[in-house]
């Protein structure tokens, strides 16, 4: 039986004498697929297949068809049998007015990719779906399209004020030079005046410094940033010194979260349990001053075992503790990274299935695609947005726009 398989195919080509009888042939196959997804479509548009009884007094029923010529990406011109119903409601979607053929196919394959298709399943599903055999070479080149879209998005206009912005980056697998490296993608993601989140941008680099960051500050920059309030992050390495010479009345605020679990990597396992309890007394004190105090009381306990979670505490201690600043509905929304980390979770889910990406495109456009999908989701302020956007009101009374 394999066998059979295996040697159909060069029977089959071989009634072919020429390059033109072959295309002549695939381009009457194609039409006839196309026209065929066209009456399946108005068969779902009417409800009942053609002939069938419970199309009888429906009140709607096939009324033939019109020719209508169309662009295509690989065939050029095409002339189909566009099929109509009696009451002039039917409006194709395989090919809506205007449009090439091609651009549902294009969108289709590029919502599977944005949602961690492969390319080789990317091409079996169009095959299955659409009855169209397309490469894995063109699915890349289709995808490819997006890296226009992703300079388009990361050069648009910003808001002249955030609130709050957090940053933090997320690590892939990217080939460089002929091996698979760690290259990390920077997401900066803004709190704007109607309560809303915004994807600022993102910025690929393998190694963070002040001049990286100072880079990206000045890109937010020139793109309209005038001001930001509050920056959360992670203690990357030279944002601090970086955001004060680009906005230097940023109030920065380092995740205490990761703070948390920087400090316990120095922990044996039997002590952690009880050295993140008297650590919750530090930052989950109600002011500055008692979490000083506890600071010193905890330093007492553990310092000698564990001086450099200790440590690590105190060079950071100013920015650890902006938050004690501000009320406590907004220390819930800065004293942690969360809203960024939950991105990065989310980004993972869409490219879980391309562990590792050929070039730094490939992954740019992955990363594009999974923010998009799901910053579709972002269509609500904060909860109680009203409350904690007249608390900023008044604390930053001056630099806010209203």
């Amino acid at each position: 039986m394999d066998e059979q398989q295996s040697q159909l195919p060069k029977d089959f080509f071989k009634q072919f004498k020429s390059k033109e009888e072959f295309n002549s042939f695939f381009n009457s196959l194609y039409k006839q697929g196309v026209e065929e997804m066209l009456k399946g479509e108005l068969d779902e548009h009417l409800g009942y297949e053609k002939h069938a009884p419970e199309g009888r007094n429906s009140g709607n029923s096939r009324n033939g068809s019109y020719k209508k010529k169309v662009k295509t990406d690989s065939l050029g011109d095409m002339v189909l049998n566009i099929p109509r119903d009696r009451n002039s409601e039917f409006e194709p979607q395989l090919i809506p007015k205007g449009q090439r053929m091609s651009d549902k196919l294009e969108e289709a394959i590029i919502g599977m990719y944005s949602r961690g298709m492969t390319n080789s399943d990317i091409s079996e599903q169009v095959k299955e779906v659409y009855g169209v055999d397309v490469s894995e070479g063109t699915i890349t080149n289709v995808t490819n399209r997006v890296i226009e879209l992703v300079k388009e998005w990361q050069n648009r206009p910003l808001e002249p004020l955030y609130y709050v912005v957090w940053m933090d980056g997320i690590v892939l697998k990217v080939k460089q030079n002929g091996k698979y490296i760690n290259k990390c993608i920077y997401l900066v993601i803004g709190l704007k005046k109607d309560g809303l989140k915004e994807v600022l941008g993102m910025w690929m680099a393998e190694t963070e410094s002040a001049s990286f960051w100072m880079a990206v500050l000045t890109d937010l920059k020139a793109r309209g940033v005038e001001d930001i309030l509050i920056a959360c992050t992670d203690n990357l390495k030279g944002f601090t010194d970086a955001i004060r010479g680009v906005f230097p009345d940023t109030v920065t605020q380092l995740c205490i979260v990761h703070q948390i679990r920087n400090s316990c990597k120095y922990v044996v396992w039997k002590d952690r349990k009880e050295f993140c309890a008297d650590l919750k007394e530090v930052y989950a004190a109600p002011n500055k001053e008692a979490a000083e105090h506890a600071l010193e009381g905890f330093a007492k306990k553990w310092e000698q075992k564990y001086k450099h979670a200790i440590l690590s505490w105190r060079n950071n201690w100013d920015n650890l503790t902006s938050y004690f600043a501000f009320p406590l509905e907004i220390r819930k929304i800065i004293y942690t990274t969360n809203t960024i980390e939950n991105v990065n979770r989310g980004i993972r889910k869409y490219v879980k299935t391309k562990v590792q990406f050929t070039d730094d495109m490939a992954a740019q456009k992955a990363v594009y695609l999974a923010l998009m999908n799901i910053q579709k989701k972002w269509n609500a302020p904060l909860h109680n947005w009203g409350f904690l956007l007249h608390q900023f009101v008044t604390i930053f009374e001056n630099r806010c726009r209203v």
